[in-house]
């Protein structure tokens, strides 16, 4: 049998073949599928228009909905987007229904699906958003689709799938302590563009990658989506492993499922991780790439650190080292992904103070666990970007209009990079910061 790389062979898997080459059109079966408060009410509204009024599911176990975008916010119709939800679920009788006000809560959904279990090696993951492709960290085949395929998933559990060609990205070396997954992503998606990937699978692989916990790995496979790629995918190994037994509660059985030797991509590229400076994408697309250095002093309002790019335990990590002991000079807003997150944040500590403590004597802004402003959102949102300010921020689009106002401008860099920037009020090197 021919050689195939991870995603060929989940595809093969789960059409029941025993090979799928790139461009096959093949029928997939659906492990999961996710849906949140923006695309939900559409995926419901196609689901009983084409299945009837009274259709069900076509498996509650593996429905799973989360709302996460616009959730503290006083918008009339964002909050009806939730009623729908809610009363979809109680028709249903949806088991993970992560809703708002509830201890369930869990903020956004490219998080929240890791920690709950929901993701795991070898399987398939549709959900309607674009950042689905954050659970090829598990070695998955995840990817965001719209609400007319999401309606039929729910009503078949099925879809029709052409396989992608596979990209390789190869990442050598030991990282310096100024880098993390964001520059190294984001230096992928200034060489290639934001349509170099179009419709490709986006394989991540080297010590590199392997030496990265399973947070930064989930940042590398989040915005494979901002090449254009169909998916982002990384090998499990034993930290995959260790991450995804734990919370695997369901006990739910999965099979690891690894290129094989030989396999063919259509492209592939090699860096050097400990010759990489930190990166930064210039307003307005996340391919307009730049060394921070090369634009180091450029003046900003504003610091965003948050996101499911940008807002977990390891990002706020890297930022309070910087920030601790000193104070911003600028508006930073500070959004953890989950509520899990944010407890994080309260009880993990540096240097006798928590997380938490450090940002907010550092003189930073502490939101809710959501999405908050990285879909710009209602003007009440957290940390939206109202008027036309300069802003650095950790997540994953910086698009006219992105984050809020249109004439706003967006630089995207890693959690380290908008610390450092935070405390000067203008873009800074973090190995600026950390000597």
């Amino acid at each position: 049998m021919p050689a195939m790389t991870m995603t060929e062979k989940i595809l093969a898997r789960h059409s029941g073949k025993d090979q799928v080459n790139p461009g096959d059109n093949v029928w997939i079966d659906a492990d999961i599928l996710m849906t949140h408060d923006v695309c939900g009410p559409g995926t419901i509204g196609v689901f009983k228009k084409h299945f009837g009024q009274d259709a069900k599911v076509w498996d509650r176990e593996k429905v799973v909905i989360i709302p996460d975008h616009y959730i503290f916010t006083a918008d009339a119709m964002a909050n009806r987007n939730v009623d729908v939800l809610r009363a979809f679920v109680n028709e249903q009788n949806l088991p993970y229904f992560y809703d708002v006000g509830t201890d369930k809560y869990k903020g956004v959904c490219h998080i929240a699906l890791p920690e709950e279990g929901h993701t795991r090696p070898g399987e398939v993951l549709f959900g309607t958003d674009s950042h689905t492709c954050t659970a090829g960290a598990f070695g998955e085949f995840a990817t965001g689709i719209g609400n007319t395929d999401a309606g039929f998933v729910m009503g078949t559990g099925k879809l029709w799938v052409k396989a992608p060609p596979t990209m390789r990205f190869v990442f050598n070396g030991n990282m310096p302590p100024y880098l993390m997954a964001k520059d190294l992503i984001l230096a992928v998606i200034g060489d290639i563009g934001c349509d170099g990937a179009t419709y490709r699978a986006m394989e991540f692989d080297g010590d590199g990658v392997f030496a990265l916990n399973i947070e930064e790995r989930m940042t590398l496979c989040n915005m494979a989506i901002e090449a254009g790629g169909k998916n982002g995918i990384i090998a499990p190994d034993q930290v995959t492993l260790d991450y995804v037994n734990s919370r695997n509660l369901r006990k739910k059985s999965y099979e690891v499922v690894k290129t094989d030797a030989g396999a063919q991509f259509i492209y592939e590229k090699v860096y050097d991780v400990s010759t990489l400076e930190p990166v930064i994408a210039k307003p307005h697309s996340p391919d307009n790439k730049a060394f921070v250095s090369q634009v180091s002093g450029s003046k900003l309002d504003r610091a965003y650190i948050g996101s499911c790019t940008g807002g977990k335990m390891t990002d706020f990590r890297a930022a309070a080292g910087l920030l601790k002991g000193r104070t911003v000079k600028i508006d930073t807003f500070i959004v953890p992904a989950t509520s899990e997150v944010a407890k994080g944040l309260k009880t993990e500590r540096l240097n006798g103070q928590t997380l938490e403590e450090v940002f907010l004597s550092a003189g930073a802004k502490m939101g809710e666990p959501s999405c908050a402003a990285c879909l710009g959102g209602p003007s009440d949102t957290f940390g939206r970007l109202n008027t036309p300010i300069s802003c650095i921020s950790t997540t994953n689009r910086n698009f006219p209009g992105r984050m809020g106002h249109k004439e706003a401008q967006v630089f995207l860099a890693s959690p380290l990079t908008v610390a450092a920037s935070a405390l000067t009020g203008v873009i800074t090197d973090p190995r600026d910061m950390m000597q």
